[in-house]
């Protein structure tokens, strides 16, 4: 019954926004109805009579400003973080939890597993624990060749020291809040299939203990052959930054050109330098990282977390309730734009100086 329960929040989550959404061109409304079969076949427990008529008037509105809205950033952001998944603890109970969860919604949403199931297990860690990679190849017959990773890590700590009877350290800014605006993409990309690149959507395990899931994951691509054009990932993006001209900041800001090209494809100023990101040497702390060292492609993180806005960092205080969902909705509608204008670009416009 619990699995049962992941899918349907994952089934609910395909048309959460769809009611504040103004329709901007009928043609592109597609019936989720049509995923119901391949939701079935990989969650057995899902009656699939009753999977259709749940989906059966949910439908979702593609190229729309307002794609993303708080209440569906709520309701995968109070999942996530939830006591129940015990901190996502690479290896854990709770972490499986997760990935059937993800499943679940890639499934929804037409996201193809890249590998022979969305779980790829990795080779550096002791405990069982996989990254969950999802696909959509791209609509253009040369771009197609090319990949974008749009990436966060879905682990956390798991259990820590007790703190006022509470020992659980949920991890919803971190990085729950980066793995929620992955999922969104997948979600709009899955519907819209408006990507003429082929997209990775990649939610990484152990990030926590030494970037071991993008560490594994860029190693494996790069041997496979896989011909990489940007890594692009998430960290906590759960609350809103405080006196800055821009939305997000970049880490390694200065050693390509995306915050201009961000910029220009949003209109307005998302991407913007955080001195702390530099000091702090947040580059080499998240998971584009691995894919710098061993491509050496474009990677960069996106973040809005910048040491004096959130105070309960590898803290059981890090929960849903401190989240700004509003806020994650705009950077979600606000990305939307800049993705897509990466991803379709005729050429590789995003350079390393």
């Amino acid at each position: 019954m619990k699995r049962l329960a992941y899918i349907l929040i994952a089934i609910h989550l395909v048309g959460c926004s769809s009611t504040k959404m103004k329709e901007t061109n009928v043609e592109n409304i597609k019936p989720i109805s049509e995923e119901v079969k391949s939701v079935a076949v990989n969650s057995e427990k899902i009656n699939e009579q009753k999977s259709t008529e749940i989906l059966k008037e949910t439908k979702v509105i593609a190229k729309t400003p307002s794609f993303s809205d708080s209440q569906g950033i709520g309701s995968i952001m109070n999942f996530l973080a939830s006591d129940e998944l015990q901190g996502r603890d690479s290896g854990s109970e709770g972490i499986a939890k997760a990935a059937d969860f993800i499943e679940g919604i890639f499934n929804t949403n037409g996201i193809k597993p890249y590998f022979e199931s969305f779980r790829d297990t990795l080779s550096n860690f002791t405990e069982p624990a996989y990254n969950m990679v999802g696909f959509i190849e791209g609509t253009d017959p040369e771009l197609k060749n090319e990949f974008i990773i749009l990436g966060a890590h879905y682990d956390h700590i798991g259990r820590i020291k007790p703190k006022d009877g509470d020992e659980i350290a949920n991890g919803a800014n971190d990085n729950a809040s980066g793995t929620t605006t992955v999922l969104e993409l997948a979600r709009y990309f899955g519907n819209s299939k408006t990507n003429k690149r082929s997209i990775l959507f990649t939610l990484f395990s152990a990030e926590e203990k030494g970037l071991l899931g993008s560490k594994h994951l860029a190693k494996k691509l790069k041997d496979n052959g896989l011909n990489l054009y940007a890594m692009l990932n998430f960290e906590m993006v759960g609350v809103p930054l405080k006196d800055k001209d821009y939305l997000m900041y970049l880490t390694g800001y200065n050693l390509s050109n995306l915050a201009d090209v961000s910029n220009g494809y949003s209109n307005q100023k998302v991407a913007g330098f955080l001195p702390k990101a530099r000091e702090f040497n947040l580059f080499n702390r998240s998971d584009n990282a691995p894919f710098h060292e061993i491509y050496n492609v474009p990677s960069h993180t996106y973040s809005t977390f910048d040491f004096t806005n959130f105070s309960h960092y590898h803290q059981v205080g890090d929960e849903a309730d401190k989240m700004d969902f509003d806020h994650m909705a705009n950077v979600v509608n606000t990305l939307i734009p800049v993705m897509e204008g990466i991803i379709n670009s005729p050429e590789q416009e995003i350079k390393y100086n």
